[in-house]
């Protein structure tokens, strides 16, 4: 984002501010598209207008918005992964033998019938 140049940074600012707000409202039950719409324009207006002036504020809030927004993103995949490791009985490390888990049990698989392919 250093390189960018103003105008970019403001977009992208407004771009997560409108995530954030979008998130926050629904979550509270209080999302309206009217009440979005002005406040994606408000936002807008604003940080083009302050573009320059705020072009080093910019950039600490794109690294805060992202760090953020991938934190939140990267416990939500492993926590799904997780569950859903959980509901299927798979041990991903193999650590314990299980008779439900989907994993194959070499032992039982009669190496003798396989043959090499070229």
């Amino acid at each position: 984002m250093e390189r960018s140049s103003s105008r970019f940074k403001a977009l992208a600012i407004t771009a997560g501010f409108s995530f954030w707000f979008f998130i926050i409202s629904n979550s509270l039950g209080l999302f309206y598209l009217e009440i979005f719409l002005v406040f994606i324009t408000i936002t807008i207006t604003v940080t083009q207008i302050f573009a320059v002036k705020l072009s080093k504020a910019l950039d600490i809030l794109a690294i805060i918005n992202t760090k953020i927004f991938l934190g939140i993103l990267f416990i939500s995949v492993i926590s799904t992964y997780g569950l859903i490791f959980r509901l299927l009985r798979i041990d991903p490390l193999r650590l314990k033998k299980n008779e439900n888990s989907y994993w194959l049990d070499m032992d039982h698989l009669k190496l003798h019938r396989i043959f090499k392919q070229y």
